[in-house]
C-alpha cells in the first residue's frame, strides 16, 4: 500500500487471505495484530475509495508466483505496473 500511495492512483486491492480481511474489516477481534493494523488502518485513509476484495488462490497463481519470485532475490523488490519485467522467469504453466 505505501508503494501504491507513490507510484500509482490504485484503489483496489486483492488477496487470497481471508483472514487479512477479516482482519480490515473486524480489527478488534484480532488484538495480537494490533501495531499491524494500526499501519493498515493508517494507510486506508490515504485511499479515497479503498477497497479490497478475496481473490481465490486458483485465481490468483500468477499474482503469487510473481510474488514467491521476488521473495527469491532476498532483498526488498517493489515493481507497480501493468506489465510483467521481462527479467522475471516464466510462470510455470498450468
Amino acid at each position: 500500500m505505501e508503494n501504491m500511495l507513490q507510484h500509482s492512483t490504485c484503489q483496489s486491492f486483492g488477496t487470497d487471505c481471508k483472514e487479512l480481511i477479516a482482519m480490515i474489516k473486524e480489527p478488534h477481534i484480532w488484538p495480537s495484530f494490533a501495531t499491524k493494523l494500526e499501519r493498515i488502518e493508517t494507510l486506508m485513509i490515504c485511499f479515497p475509495d479503498f477497497n479490497i476484495i478475496h481473490v481465490p488462490r486458483v485465481r490468483n497463481q500468477f499474482s503469487d508466483f510473481l510474488a514467491k519470485t521476488a521473495r527469491s532475490f532476498h532483498r526488498k523488490l517493489h515493481f507497480i505496473g501493468c506489465s510483467i519485467p521481462v527479467w522475471l522467469p516464466s510462470p510455470p504453466q498450468a
